[in-house]
């Protein structure tokens, strides 16, 4: 059942992803029904993450960061697709909850959350990697570790917040609406640079 997810899960899952063999450039998602829309969010998390540090690189020709931009806009489609699926599957399982009358509504998803924490894991992995760093000094691995301490505790109050959301909605204290991203750049349909030009 959707509402037996816990937050500590999910930072588990999104921890051990990365230091599955083949991660996350596989392509393979094993989960089913809710896991797997959170494993593909956090999949697409850790391509954007690696096509975004390929974008910045200053040593190659245009063309090879033309195609890392290409690939992060559908890399971002695709997670924000998972969060809005993500956010369905959570929502009907709360189909039979009645919300109370002084039910709150929430400004932030429980699936933007889950986004939230593959985001901070991946934050995470690369800040502890730069405590761990023999060509730096100690200054920088002393700064980074304090940095790495801050993301530990973003992490946890964001996991206790998104427990949280997902008791009082059980119970119809608090309830939240999926908000829709229509990303409009990526729509031919919609971004008037695309079909003004097709025309």
């Amino acid at each position: 059942m959707t509402l037996d997810l816990q937050a500590a899960a999910i930072t588990r899952f999104h921890d051990d992803s990365h230091a599955r063999t083949g991660w996350p450039q596989s392509g393979e998602v094993h989960a089913q029904g809710l896991w797997h829309w959170i494993e593909t969010n956090h999949r697409y998390n850790c391509l954007l993450w690696a096509e975004e540090d390929l974008a910045r690189r200053r040593n190659v020709g245009d063309a090879e960061i033309a195609a890392n931009k290409r690939a992060i806009d559908g890399f971002n489609q695709k997670r924000n697709d998972a969060v809005e699926k993500v956010d369905e599957t959570i929502l009907s399982s709360l189909d039979g909850v009645t919300a109370l009358s002084s039910a709150r509504l929430s400004s932030e998803t429980a699936g933007a959350m889950i986004d939230r924490m593959s985001i901070l894991s991946l934050k995470i992995k690369a800040m502890r990697e730069q405590t761990l760093r023999t060509d730096a000094d100690a200054a920088h691995i002393e700064t980074c570790r304090g940095k790495l301490a801050k993301l530990i505790e973003q992490r946890s109050d964001l996991a206790n917040c998104l427990d949280r959301l997902l008791a009082e909605a059980a119970a119809g204290t608090m309830y939240y609406k999926i908000y829709r991203q229509f990303k409009m750049y990526n729509d031919p349909k919609l971004n008037p640079q695309l079909y003004k030009a097709s025309a």
